[in-house]
């Protein structure tokens, strides 16, 4: 289902605040009620929320939304997270981008950096970046996922060992109250947790709607990242969680 301006934001509401209300949302858009139940009806057929009355809630479960929902959604707060991430990325450095598309924005903010090696098991980040002639571009061996372009398993994890470089840049499928980062998929999981093992230091790149979000998988804490980059204020519980830990936030509000 390709979602459409109106349905990506009721979406991303229900992410954030758990639930929306038809008559909230009719008067937030300036819409009829009926065609605001008609966008919950279609989001609730192809999964991603759950109808109740005189709503919906956001769905939690173990299956990820697919690749091409996810890099619509959102787009100005990923390309502003990608920009204050990519400004702290010095020419002359070394780093890993993982799978996903808020890493595959922080690729094109990198497009004018001058000697920079990229290790990646993102196909469509090593896309991005053939248009950089100063960029070395090491791809990965592995399983190649269709559904977005990743390569996972085994051999992948094996050659993320074979590095130690100054930067990894990393995303997440969901970001708990906790701290903790989550994904769907286990494989991903050894995959994101080798590469922030082979690392000085790691960068967490992830827009406010991964808060809340659900996974069942973990891919490692905030404790263990040295910063994070968001559009939004983390929650205040998570924010003093991550003084403590000496995690850096860095809010990068869209223009």
């Amino acid at each position: 289902m390709a979602l459409n301006i109106r349905q990506s934001e009721i979406l991303e509401i229900a992410r954030t605040e758990g639930r929306v209300i038809v008559e909230d949302l009719a008067q937030r858009f300036d819409v009829t009620l009926q065609t605001i139940r008609r966008d919950l009806t279609e989001l609730s057929e192809a999964g991603f929320l759950d109808r109740v009355h005189g709503g919906a809630v956001a769905r939690t479960g173990v299956v990820n939304i697919g690749y091409e929902q996810r890099r619509r959604m959102n787009e100005g707060a990923k390309a502003a997270i990608a920009k204050a991430c990519a400004a702290e990325i010095p020419d002359n450095s070394s780093l890993i981008l993982n799978l996903g598309t808020t890493t595959e924005a922080v690729a094109h903010e990198l497009l004018h950096h001058q000697n920079i090696t990229v290790v990646t098991n993102n196909m469509n980040v090593a896309n991005i970046l053939l248009a950089n002639p100063s960029c070395e571009i090491m791809v990965a061996g592995g399983a190649l996922r269709r559904s977005d372009g990743g390569l996972v398993g085994d051999l992948t994890t094996q050659f993320f060992e074979q590095f130690k470089v100054d930067f990894a840049i990393v995303g997440t499928s969901a970001l708990d109250h906790d701290g903790d980062m989550l994904d769907f998929d286990l494989v991903e999981v050894r995959v994101s947790r080798a590469i922030l093992r082979q690392a000085r230091r790691s960068f967490l790149v992830t827009d406010h709607s991964k808060l809340g979000r659900s996974a069942p998988a973990r891919i490692a804490s905030l404790s263990e990242i040295d910063t994070v980059f968001t559009d939004r204020p983390l929650p205040a519980d998570l924010d003093e969680r991550c003084r403590q830990w000496s995690t850096r936030v860095v809010i990068a509000p869209q223009a």
